[in-house]
């Protein structure tokens, strides 16, 4: 039996949120903050996470579930928390993917933990579970879309310019600084719409651009892959940090083309199976929108010349035609196909594809298309990196390295032209 978190709960209990992306995810706690939430981001990580997973989750389960439900009952089992003053939040996609299954089997952990008094609160958007203590409003939505938006420009401006820094540390300062401003805008309900955001956006982009960098060539890697394994440190084993590690620089697709994916599919489901005509024609407003936000973030990365801007959704869409049929939006669908293309494009022609465990159609939207990636785009250098509890950190860094060594090769060759 589910608990449901009521108002009374929210004043003097601590929800725990599991940790996809540190840098947009610690910008979007504080819409829950500033709306009178106890949150809590978790930053727990280590192979206890995974034995909890394992413990409490089938293993046949997809891994990111194992992940995220690990992260969440290791929590409440070994961070000291009151568990009769506790919450968990997770979210549910309402899509054939099996994340919207998490949910229960989260309820199913905690209830062989003997733990099953803590609600577990649905995060969603289509109202398939409710509870009276916790609403997303319309106010809570958009300052959560302008932190993502925030998000992504901060990612993707450190990642090109950490690899360069004369002084080490200077990017991931200014990340720190800039969500803690962000945070104390959200709070006096400022920075998330108009003027106020393309001055914010702007200014994020001159700072990191007056960053003093060294000019050398570097290997550029992008890496996608199913949304956990691509955004978080725990899924890919510190991936990011480690390609760093081996001297590279690393784009990671943002993570606002992933929601204007899921919007975008109501209208593909207006023009395959007739979904509700409505519906469609206000995605496409909404979408229009928020696109002209997209806009001011590009804009924005422009006006030093000095960073690599991404092309727009629509245009990184049809890098995609004849590859995959817009119908195939099973989880990333053919987003995915479109963000190695896209990546390409944009110089990063060296690719890490997450892999993970029990993620079937990440499998055929991504290993199963890099042959036909790679016809499209001859400089292609594509390695798929399978994680589940049982590979070894060994294997995936060899694999890594080969491709690396390839990447340094092309390199080369290039430069001696």
């Amino acid at each position: 039996m589910s608990i449901p978190f009521t108002k009374a709960m929210k004043k003097d209990y601590t929800i725990l949120i599991p940790n996809m992306s540190p840098v947009h995810f610690n910008i979007a706690k504080e819409v829950f903050t500033n709306h009178g939430y106890k949150v809590v981001l978790l930053d727990n990580q280590g192979p206890n996470v995974i034995r909890e997973g394992l413990r409490y989750v089938h293993n046949d389960i997809c891994y990111p579930a194992q992940l995220v439900i690990g992260q969440l009952i290791d929590a409440v089992k070994n961070q000291g928390y009151d568990t009769n003053k506790l919450a968990l939040v997770i979210t549910q996609t309402g899509g054939g993917c099996r994340a919207s299954n998490y949910l229960f089997l989260l309820r199913k952990a905690l209830d062989k933990c003997h733990l099953s008094h803590i609600p577990v609160i649905s995060l969603n958007l289509k109202g398939m579970e409710k509870n009276p203590g916790f609403k997303l409003t319309p106010f809570m939505l958009l300052q959560a879309y302008s932190a993502f938006v925030y998000g992504d420009l901060l990612m993707a401006l450190s990642n090109q310019v950490r690899p360069y820094e004369i002084t080490k540390g200077s990017a991931d300062a200014l990340v720190e600084k800039w969500t803690q401003y962000l945070s104390s805008c959200f709070k006096h309900n400022r920075g998330y719409i108009g003027w106020a955001m393309k001055k914010n956006l702007n200014k994020i982009a001159d700072e990191f651009a007056s960053i003093e960098t060294r000019e050398e060539e570097k290997i550029k890697v992008g890496i996608v892959g199913e949304i956990y394994m691509k955004y978080s440190p725990l899924g890919n084993n510190n991936l990011q940090r480690y390609l760093e590690e081996q001297g590279c620089e690393v784009m990671v697709p943002s993570m606002m083309g992933f929601l204007y994916y899921g919007a975008d599919n109501a209208i593909t489901d207006r023009s395959y199976y007739g979904g509700r005509f409505i519906s469609s024609r206000v995605t496409q407003f909404i979408l229009r929108q928020l696109f002209k936000v997209e806009r001011m973030s590009r804009e924005a990365m422009a006006r030093s010349g000095k960073f690599t801007v991404p092309i727009p959704y629509t245009e990184m869409k049809a890098l995609d035609e004849g590859l995959l049929d817009y119908g195939v939006k099973m989880g990333e669908g053919w987003l995915l196909t479109a963000e190695m293309l896209d990546l390409i494009h944009s110089g990063y022609n060296n690719i890490v594809c997450t892999q993970p465990f029990g993620c079937l159609p990440n499998h055929v939207c991504a290993k199963g298309m890099i042959r036909a990636v790679s016809e499209r785009a001859g400089t292609a250098n594509i390695v798929p990196i399978d994680y589940d509890p049982s590979a070894t950190h060994v294997n995936q860094e060899n694999r890594i390295k080969l491709m690396l060594s390839i990447a340094k090769e092309n390199l080369q060759s290039k430069n001696s032209v």
